[in-house]
């Protein structure tokens, strides 16, 4: 009998990491959860170590940290409680950790997923934004360091599913793969119905309310202005080596079709499920094979119906900056992604209003001079200037909804 395949999960305490747990725990003999990293969820984490009793447990923030290895002790559990950023990748990398869940929401998940992917880890992707900043690095690092990458993003493991690729390999052009193009799949958001004008005195409670999906803040306003499409769309050029031409994003609002791919001879694969994230993580653990995800069945005479659409570029400004930071490449996908992180940080905290967040983001992009991507540093610059760029240019786009 063969011992369990150690997890590592990063961004626990999270959506992502709440479900990854849940799959994880239907499968107590194949897999054993070896850490758990979070940020300063002191109490989920605290939760989740005295169900799975990892053998680590990092917290970025280290005040949190200490209170948690207090707590532990007091617990009677033997885990080890780490602090510091650093720490997520000391984890990543560790000898008894084979999966990797890259869950951390942002710019704070790239070093973890990069040191996975060195250390050759079978990495479960969940965290766009280290793609979409480093994306040729990552790839690269993949290949080098002999990793697995799988997407946890719904739609690209649909794509992933209709595709006749391996996982974090690229298998030659779309053409000789006979791909004509990808339909990446919308929701839409909770704004697709809601006339223009009333968009501007859209609260931070009003974009996270999804009306399909259960996710964090920050991603809940990303899929509200549909920049979490747009970022998608340059995850997908990189993840399966196609132009951004070759990328469609069409609107789907009952998000049952997670995506598409044309074939030359008139084919169309689709990838269908229930709007539940424990499908594409169970696929991802599982690959190749399939595992029990607790997801409940598709019933198509219940849904009734599937409609598709155009995204109006008017009311989606979002998707337009992405597709140019992706026929750009260079640094400016890395700054597209720091400016949205800080513009949607200032709507959460009711310093910008909703409408102004692709402003900002215009406004950061049309000044950054776009430079090749030659390593890990050329990222973080860019990353860092774009944030300096984006705070120092909010004061003009003010007006947020108190």
């Amino acid at each position: 009998m063969t011992r369990p395949s150690g997890v590592a999960v990063l961004g626990s305490t999270g959506s992502i990491g709440v479900s990854t747990l849940d799959v994880v725990s239907r499968h107590p003999g194949r897999f054993k959860v070896v850490a758990l990293g979070a940020h300063s969820n002191l109490q989920r984490l605290r939760e989740q170590c005295l169900v799975h009793k990892p053998r680590f447990a990092v917290l970025t923030d280290t005040t949190a940290a200490a209170q948690l290895k207090s707590d532990l002790a007091a617990a009677g559990l033997a885990t080890q409680v780490l602090a510091g950023g650093a720490a997520l990748s000391e984890i990543a990398a560790h000898p008894e950790v084979e999966y990797v869940m890259a869950a951390i929401v942002g710019a704070a998940g790239l070093a973890s997923t990069l040191a996975a992917a060195a250390a050759g880890k079978r990495v479960l992707l969940a965290n766009k934004e280290a793609l979409v900043m480093s994306g040729p690095l990552l790839m690269q690092m993949v290949s080098s360091g002999g990793a697995t990458l799988i997407p946890i993003d719904s739609e690209h493991n649909a794509i992933f599913q209709c595709l006749p690729v391996s996982p974090g390999t690229v298998t030659g052009t779309p053409g000789n793969r006979g791909v004509r193009r990808i339909l990446l799949t919308a929701s839409g958001g909770p704004f697709l119905r809601t006339p223009e004008r009333d968009l501007v005195g859209v609260t931070p409670e009003q974009a996270c309310a999804h009306p399909r999906w259960v996710m964090g803040r920050k991603i809940s306003v990303d899929s509200a202005t549909l920049m979490n499409k747009g970022l998608e769309l340059i995850e997908a050029c990189l993840l399966f080596a196609v132009p951004p031409s070759l990328v469609e994003i069409v609107v789907h609002p009952q998000s049952i079709v997670h995506s598409l791919v044309e074939y030359l001879d008139g084919s169309v694969l689709a990838q269908l499920g229930n709007p539940d994230m424990r499908t594409p993580i169970a696929h991802a653990l599982g690959w190749p094979e399939r595992l029990e995800s607790g997801v409940e069945s598709l019933n198509l005479i219940k849904v009734g119906r599937l409609d598709f659409e155009a995204p109006d570029p008017d009311r989606f400004p979002a998707l337009r900056l992405a597709r140019a930071a992706a026929e750009a490449g260079g640094t400016a996908p890395a700054v597209l992604n720091a400016a949205n992180e800080i513009a949607v940080a200032a709507f959460l905290e009711r310093r910008l209003a909703f409408t102004r967040i692709p402003a900002v983001i215009e406004e950061v992009m049309n000044a950054h001079p776009i430079v090749p991507v030659k390593a890990l540093g050329d990222v973080l610059a860019a990353d860092a200037w774009a944030r300096q760029r984006a705070t120092s240019v909010l004061t003009p786009f003010a007006g947020a909804v108190r």
